[in-house]
Formats: C-alpha cells, sequence, structure tokens
C-alpha cells in the first residue's frame, strides 16, 4: 500500500511570526492523524521556524525550490546541501509557476531531481497541461514530454525516492477542479508511463499526488481513486484549520 501524502505550498505567504501561528494551531489538529504523511513548504525565510516548530511531530518541511550544485557564485539561489543540513525532508521541483514564470525546463527540473536527490531530500516532481492543452487533447503528449525530459533518465535507485504531482495549471488557483474522474485519468496515464520506463513493481510504488485547487469538501472525493496518493495543496494549505482538515480527510 502507498502511504498517501498530504503537503502544503505556501507560494510567497506568511512572515516566520504567521509561521509560528500556524503551527501553533495546526499541529494539535494533525497529531492523531495516522497511515499518511503530512508536509509543509513555506517560503525560505520561514523554514527555521517550521523546522523548529515541527521538530517532534509528524510533520515533514519541505523547500519550494532548489539549484543544482552544492555551493558556488551562484547570488540568491539555496542548494539542496543547505536545505538538508537545516534538516529539511522534501524539495518541490518543476512546480508549474517555476515553469512559467522562471522559465524551467526539462533539462532544468532533470538536474534539480538529481541534486535533490544527491543531498538526501525526496524532490516532490511537478508535471501538468496548461489549459490549452487540455482543451487541444494533448494533456497526454504534454505529460510524456515532461516525464521523459525530467524523470525518465534517473537511474531506477533514483526514481524510486522521489515524488510525482500532477498539477493540472488550469486548475492551480482557479478555483477550477480536475474532476476526480479526470484526475484518475491523468494518474493512471503517468502510472502507465512508469510502468513502460521503470517497470510494473515501481509503478505501483510510485506516489503520483493531485495538486490543483484541493479543499476540504473535495480532497476525499479526489482520494477515493486508486491511482491518487495525496494532493499537493496550494491555497487551503495556509490556514491551519483547512488544511488539517485535508490531512484528516
Amino acid at each position: 500500500m502507498r502511504t498517501p501524502l498530504l503537503a502544503g505550498n505556501w507560494k510567497m505567504y506568511k512572515t516566520p511570526q504567521e509561521t509560528q501561528a500556524f503551527f501553533d494551531a495546526f499541529l494539535p489538529l494533525v497529531a492523531g492523524a495516522a497511515g499518511r504523511d503530512a508536509a509543509i513548504c513555506p517560503p525560505y525565510i520561514d523554514l527555521a521556524v517550521a523546522l523548529a516548530a515541527a521538530a517532534g511531530s509528524n510533520v515533514g518541511i519541505g523547500a519550494q525550490n532548489l539549484a543544482a550544485g552544492k555551493e558556488g557564485a551562484m547570488t540568491g539561489e539555496i542548494s539542496g546541501h543547505m536545505l538538508k543540513t537545516i534538516g529539511c525532508k522534501y524539495v518541490l521541483v518543476g512546480h508549474s509557476e517555476r515553469r512559467q514564470f522562471f522559465g524551467e525546463n526539462e533539462a532544468g527540473v532533470l538536474s534539480k531531481t538529481q541534486a535533490a536527490l544527491e543531498y538526501g531530500l525526496t524532490p516532490i516532481v511537478c508535471v501538468g497541461e496548461l489549459l490549452a492543452q487540455r482543451e487541444s487533447g494533448s494533456t497526454e503528449a504534454v505529460l510524456k514530454q515532461q516525464f521523459d525530459g525530467g524523470m525518465a533518465p534517473l537511474s531506477a535507485e533514483q526514481f524510486a525516492k522521489i515524488v510525482i504531482a500532477y498539477e493540472p495549471v488550469w486548475a492551480i488557483g482557479t478555483g477550477k477542479v480536475a474532476t476526480p474522474e479526470q484526475a484518475a485519468e491523468a494518474h493512471a496515464y503517468i502510472r502507465g508511463l512508469v510502468a513502460e520506463k521503470f517497470g510494473n513493481a515501481q509503478a505501483l510504488a510510485i506516489r503520483i499526488l493531485y495538486g490543483g485547487s484541493v479543499k476540504p469538501d473535495n480532497v476525499a472525493g479526489l482520494m477515493s481513486k486508486g491511482d491518487i496518493d495525496g494532493a499537493l495543496v496550494g491555497g487551503a494549505s495556509l490556514d491551519p484549520k483547512s488544511f488539517a482538515a485535508i490531512v484528516n480527510f
């Protein structure tokens, strides 16, 4: 059985003080959550507070991005080595906003995934199509391109340590949600790509999360689908009660 993972992506929200207040309210609400993993990926400046607040709890902390390499003349960048040193467990790679606004491509996604793995982080590698691509019937072609370029070159040993997040870009922050059936169809297709490249055993083992306007009132429907192994949650993860309801689905 794959253990569900409910991960919150705070994007560019919350100060350190707000982060402390969130964890003070959130942790008691999920202390009894069993049979699932929970994670929060706050902005870099909040990581120290989040790590201290979550220490000894059942909530893992991750970053929203990383740079390839250990160190160097890379003004403004943070490496996987640095993230691991302070205690991070997860890191997001290739989020649609990184692709859309910062020009990240498959080669960059691959190098960042490899860097995360090199330093013992669990990369949550994001894939997904734009609205125009969905409407033109190109969803599977887009997912295959992203998988082939960003994940397929990994070794089997490396691939076994990643998490995939399917996030239809048209459903992120828009209030639109892929129906459980649409999401399950995309997840099944991705799992098929994994089976083709890495074998059936790995396809059965890999966790594939759904991301895109996940809320307390739709998470159960999504999680009822066998190929959906959790959620990458944006706006609803900013409120402790809301995100706790998702974790406790």
